[in-house]
């Protein structure tokens, strides 16, 4: 078969000699972005604005200024911002999108920190590790609303159809989260249904942000589609790297300590390839998952060794690799070609490459 022909092959060497290096990207989205994104958080009650701009890493816990930028990696902003121009619209026409995306992945991430029990995010001491689990989940409801209500204010002709289409990938990253947290229990986890799990969790939220910045942009509807497939495709293998992480990060790196995912005996994609691999390293693997005791430390990197011996290493980065090709193709149908979208369409591919092969 013949390989799939990305964006960056099909633009003209001007455009992308254009091109800024997918980091540059991310810090220029999140340079655009934050000010409103903390103009909106301004905006929540006293209690709640404290509990978020400490999770942003905007001040401590006593509500000092820490002088920082919002912390994480703003993939999701950045994804929005881009989608615009590679549809042929105004970046700036598709803020409100980027900081709605930007609040509720960071909803989700409060409330993953609490589910999973995780003390450090950032590293940093997590929300409700510093205020308390209550005060943790009301704060990331608080954040899930004002992304609503970015949207409706933004006075765009598309405000309603964005809100509907974000509150639909709410629900699915909703329900992908509580399907995660259903396989904690289960021993019959197939690689199918954690894959549509990781659909929904991961894939849903970078579809939409894609789709909200083609709306906001003034995309027609195939580019929408097209570029919603890009962000759900890239979600999917951006969760695939992130499970790898999750087993062989660096803490240093990471922020979180090392076999995180093993300890908690997370049903990750890669445990998930190795468990039902029909390999003696898998059948080992699913009776150290299987002790009611939590695993000591050469228990877990005995188990790390495993999931890797089995093939669930090997076949997650084959995965992440096919779906970034495909994420790639219908990014490559999606644009124009001309020279401003081109460059826009050869930064995505880029900033799609940096989350799929990334290193923390």
């Amino acid at each position: 078969m013949q390989p799939a022909r990305t964006a960056a092959q099909s633009i003209d060497l001007p455009a992308a000699a254009r091109a800024r290096p997918a980091r540059e990207v991310l810090a220029a989205g999140r340079r655009q972005v934050e000010p409103a994104l903390r103009e909106v958080v301004a905006t929540l009650p006293p209690t709640m604005c404290r509990i978020a701009g400490y999770h942003f890493g905007w001040w401590d816990a006593d509500g000092a200024p820490t002088g920082t930028p919002a912390g994480g990696k703003a993939i999701r902003p950045a994804l929005a911002l881009l989608a615009a121009e590679a549809a042929g619209g105004d970046p700036v026409a598709a803020v409100p999108a980027a900081v709605a995306v930007e609040l509720v992945h960071n909803f989700s991430l409060i409330q993953d920190d609490v589910i999973d029990g995780d003390l450090t995010r950032r590293h940093r001491p997590t929300v409700w590790s510093v205020f308390g689990t209550g005060a943790a989940i009301v704060a990331a409801d608080a954040l899930s609303t004002l992304a609503v209500e970015v949207l409706t204010a933004s006075g765009h002709l598309s405000a309603r159809p964005a809100v509907r289409l974000l509150n639909a990938a709410t629900l699915e990253l909703i329900e992908g989260q509580n399907v995660d947290l259903s396989f904690e229990d289960r021993t019959d986890v197939d690689l199918l249904e954690c894959l549509r799990m990781a659909a929904g969790k991961s894939g849903a939220l970078l579809g939409c942000a894609c789709a909200l910045g083609a709306m906001l942009g003034g995309a027609s509807a195939a580019q929408v589609a097209l570029l919603r497939g890009f962000g759900e495709q890239l979600g999917v293998a951006f969760q695939l790297t992130d499970d790898l992480l999750g087993i062989w990060g660096d803490p240093a790196v990471t922020g979180k300590p090392a076999h995180s995912d093993l300890q908690r005996r997370k049903k990750s994609l890669p445990v998930v390839a190795a468990l039902t691999s029909g390999t003696p390293a898998g059948a080992e693997l699913a009776a150290l998952y299987h002790r009611d005791r939590p695993l000591s430390d050469p228990e877990l990197a005995r188990a790390a060794e495993l999931v890797e011996r089995a093939g669930g290493r090997a076949w997650s980065r084959t995965r992440a690799g096919d779906l970034l090709t495909d994420a790639l193709r219908a990014l490559d149908a999606a644009v124009d070609h001309t020279a401003d979208t081109a460059r826009a369409a050869a930064e995505l591919g880029a900033l799609a490459r940096l989350a799929v092969h990334r290193d923390h």
